[in-house]
């Protein structure tokens, strides 16, 4: 593979940027920070485009360090080009989006953007379960500052809670990974002991010659370590207060792609390397999946915070790509990744109309916010489109991927409980309506408040944000087999 179309270019392209952006060489000039950033977050967009249509997935990247049995390796699949994509698509408009939620630090802000990026591009394009943990630990690095604040004029109170809510990730994140790590190391052993094949990389494991005891002992460490940051109940509590006190852009990056990590290791590590043991245990995790599902959607209608409410509807979301992993079929697993590209464009939407509106009105409370679409028609035209597409009305991509998730459980011949958990589920589109709306409906409608007649409607930036979002739910709601396709399914 030609090194300028590779997947080493791909991921470590932003982490150099990253030290040169952070480096005394390079100008303190808030503009031209901020320009360098997005051309190279747009470039390395392109690029990702361009190793969808030229890579050749049977001719990886491959170092090795032989005497300890671990392997350098990364490679690129079907459901790892689709998240490496979305990745860069995702920074891409966190990068547009931070135009005006950016006010101090740009250097520092946009060189832990590139750092996140590399670390979340590595865990997508891993064959190595080492290196895997390697990326894993490093994006708590970027994330740690990016949450903690610090980049705009905030009091001393609102930076004391986003430093709050970013040790708390930390911590929640970290304590996950030991968990994890112990899994993994279990895996390299027993492995050993059972093949002896000193090895880690994923495709040179074989589990079913493990014992079942240890694979379900395993399963459950590694199942800890990324229901941290799936989340799954009740490991969840991180993440509202992350999402609350971290600015737009980094909300947008959280929800659209950091929760995907956690549902990626677990397709990687238990649905596919302890595919045995993942038969067993899903049913019961389907069951998490359900109280996901149901329970913070309740949640997240008594919220009045538009954050908080995104936040929650977001953790709800991903109990539907945890319910499409414990499937174990192609609808299943189809409906997951659509899932993880249909939300992750949703939420980014959500995230950068609550941005928007507290860049304007200073207040994301709908209790005290109405009539803003008065003096804000663009925004609510986009807010009502986006709102109507997280519901999954037809022709938007979350229909698709909602209504593939309960076909795809219903036909889990292996377990009824799957199926009971699909028919239950099902709720969900009545709760998601009922909060969303009522965001809608209170911060957009009513009488409008004196204090916010002179509100400016969206800018250039944010309808670039806003319109790309738009076009790309419309696109896989209308033509889904530009992704399913690449499934298989």
């Amino acid at each position: 593979m030609d090194i300028f179309l590779s997947i080493p270019f791909l991921i470590f392209m932003p982490l150099v940027v990253s030290m040169l952006l952070i480096s005394p060489l390079f100008t303190r000039n808030e503009i031209v920070v901020r320009r360098f950033a997005k051309s190279v977050f747009g470039f390395h967009f392109l690029y990702a485009v361009l190793m969808l249509i030229f890579f050749d997935s049977a001719n990886p990247y491959v170092s090795q360090i032989q005497s300890i049995g671990v392997k350098f390796i990364f490679k690129i699949d079907n459901i790892s080009m689709i998240l490496t994509l979305l990745t860069s698509f995702v920074f891409l408009l966190a990068s547009f989006a931070s135009k005006f939620n950016i006010r101090t630090n740009h250097k520092f802000y946009y060189s832990m953007l590139m750092l996140l990026m590399s670390a979340i591009l590595g865990i997508f394009t891993a064959g190595d379960m080492f290196v895997f943990f390697l990326f894993w630990e490093l994006e708590l690095i970027p994330a740690y500052f990016l949450i903690g604040g610090g980049w705009k004029n905030e009091t001393d109170d609102e930076l004391k809670r986003a430093q709050s809510s970013a040790i708390k990730f930390v911590l929640f994140t970290f304590l996950g990974s030991m968990v994890m790590l112990l899994g993994i190391l279990l895996l390299h052993y027993y492995n050993f002991i059972s093949n002896g094949i000193l090895s880690a990389v994923f495709s040179e494991i074989n589990a079913s010659s493990i014992p079942d005891y240890i694979q379900y002992l395993i399963s459950i460490c590694l199942l800890i370590g990324f229901g941290v940051k799936l989340p799954i109940i009740p490991l969840h509590t991180w993440l509202p207060d992350a999402h609350t006190n971290a600015p737009t852009p980094v909300s947008m990056i959280l929800a659209g792609i950091l929760l995907k990590t956690g549902a990626y290791g677990i397709y990687r590590f238990n649905y596919e390397t302890l595919s045995d043991a993942f038969i067993t245990i899903a049913p019961v995790l389907a069951v998490f999946a359900l109280i996901n599902i149901i329970y913070t959607a309740f949640v997240a209608y008594a919220q009045t915070d538009i954050k908080r409410i995104v936040a929650y509807s977001s953790i709800s979301n991903m109990g539907l790509i945890l319910l499409g992993l414990c499937a174990i079929n192609k609808i299943g697993l189809s409906a997951s990744v659509f899932h993880m590209v249909a939300h992750a464009l949703v939420t980014c939407g959500l995230f950068m109309i609550a941005g928007i509106v507290y860049l304007r009105c200073r207040n994301r409370d709908i209790n005290s916010l109405s009539g803003i679409a008065v003096v804000m028609p663009r925004l609510f035209g986009f807010a009502m489109v986006i709102v109507l597409a997280s519901i999954g009305i037809p022709a938007f991509a979350p229909f698709i991927s909602e209504i593939l998730t309960m076909i795809g459980a219903l036909n889990a011949d292996f377990s009824d409980v799957l199926k009971l958990v699909s028919v239950f589920s099902l709720p969900l589109l009545i709760l998601s309506s009922c909060y969303m709306l009522k965001f809608l409906h209170k911060g957009f409608f009513g009488e409008l408040p004196e204090a916010y007649e002179k509100v400016n409607d969206i800018t250039v930036h944010e309808f670039i944000v806003l319109a790309s979002i738009l076009a790309g739910l419309v696109i896989f709601g209308l033509f889904p087999q530009t992704i399913l396709g690449m499934l298989g399914g």
